[in-house]
């Protein structure tokens, strides 16, 4: 990490990919930009949504989920989302090394040197990029923010419901309760399943 931390060399994504591979960091208008490691609650929320992602994805067949490391690559920037999902017919867009254009849906867990980035930078850059739908995941304010791309290309909030779910446009079929990513311990991944009808 030391190697990164002072560094302000400009270096093409590929050669990027071969000095900093494996470190914690993302690629802006050919600049390094080190990130600092997460928070432990930061990484179980990811985690958790990693896993339902995953196991709703394989059930219905509805395409692939990664976690960071794994880079996205749009244009000159290529960022590390907390966790991002590529529908079945965007699958392709997987390169050995980085997903080459935008994932369909993309989760971001707000830590509080990241909380700029995630709301500015990344925001716009998501929907230039044409991320259909961004989860802004805030355990600190125990905030959740939802955004789907408008036809019109920008970002529209979208409002849980009444009972405090929140729908996938993305992913039909899958939602989530608010409320679950606050709990203490989290919600136990099999509960969550049968609530889903998956198992």
């Amino acid at each position: 990490m030391a190697a990164i931390q002072g560094s302000s060399t400009t270096m093409s994504y590929e050669d990027f990919l071969k000095a900093y591979d494996g470190i914690h960091a993302e690629w802006v208008h050919g600049e390094v930009v080190p990130m600092t490691p997460v928070s432990p609650r930061h990484q179980q929320i990811a985690i958790f949504l990693t896993a339902l992602f995953q196991h709703f994805c394989e059930q219905r067949r509805a395409g692939v989920v990664l976690s960071g490391p794994a880079q996205m690559k749009v244009g000159d920037v290529a960022r590390e989302p907390d966790v991002m999902v590529l529908t079945a017919e965007h699958a392709d867009r997987i390169r050995p090394s980085f997903v080459e254009g935008a994932a369909d849906m993309v989760v971001e867990i707000i830590s509080p040197e990241s909380r700029g980035r995630d709301r500015g930078d990344k925001y716009y850059e998501y929907e230039q990029a044409g991320v259909r739908e961004y989860w802004l995941v805030d355990p600190q304010r125990r905030r959740a923010e939802f955004y789907h791309l408008t036809g019109d290309g920008v970002y529209e909030l979208v409002r849980s419901d009444e009972r405090g779910r929140f729908e996938s446009r993305v992913l039909p079929g899958l939602w989530i309760e608010v409320g679950w990513l606050w709990q203490e311990p989290l919600p136990p991944l099999l509960g969550v399943l049968k609530e889903w009808g998956l198992v």
